[in-house]
């Protein structure tokens, strides 16, 4: 859990928060001996967003795809397979937390949804020896005539993220 996190339980949901607006749901997984169910995006939610267009992205190990961020859009992210660190900059010039960054390493052991509101630059890196995969929801349609994405190089000074593995 992040360190300067509130947390929220309804039912058996937990949040934590950190960059205003950013919500983390961690995914609850009901078993028994015909395998699991879980619910990820529910309406009424802290983490749901009308959802306008769904992708799937897979990512081989060690790839980095880092900075990208949207003025208008939400973008909603699930990671269903291999293991990822999630990197998040609140880059608003009016918010509260603008300037901070944090971290969440989502995955198939760590099942988490989370929301990124628009002007949160956000990135990933894959973590371990098998690729990531990632169901992305966003709140607007992609338009390749007028894409609402702006990019920032994942080693840019102007986050300046250490993307090191640390071992710990």
């Amino acid at each position: 859990m992040p360190k300067n996190s509130s947390i929220r339980k309804p039912r058996d949901i937990i949040l934590y928060k950190m960059i205003k607006g950013v919500a983390i749901k961690k995914i609850i997984s009901f078993h028994d001996d015909r395998g699991f169910f879980a619910e990820v995006a529910k309406f009424g939610e802290e983490t749901f967003h009308e959802i306008r267009q769904t992708s799937y992205t897979e990512t081989y190990p060690g790839i980095i795809k880092a900075f990208h961020w949207h003025k208008k859009q939400w973008d909603i992210w699930f990671v269903v397979k291999g293991h990822a660190q999630v990197v998040l900059h609140d880059l608003r010039k009016n918010s509260p937390t603008k300037g901070q960054t944090d971290v969440f390493f989502p995955g198939e052991d760590n099942k988490m949804l989370i929301a990124i509101p628009a002007g949160v630059a956000h990135g990933y890196q894959v973590l371990g020896n098998t690729p990531m995969g990632m169901f992305y929801h966003t709140t607007e349609p992609y338009n390749p005539k007028n894409p609402d994405e702006n990019r920032i190089s994942f080693d840019s000074s102007k986050i300046n993220f250490d993307w090191t593995i640390k071992n710990r």
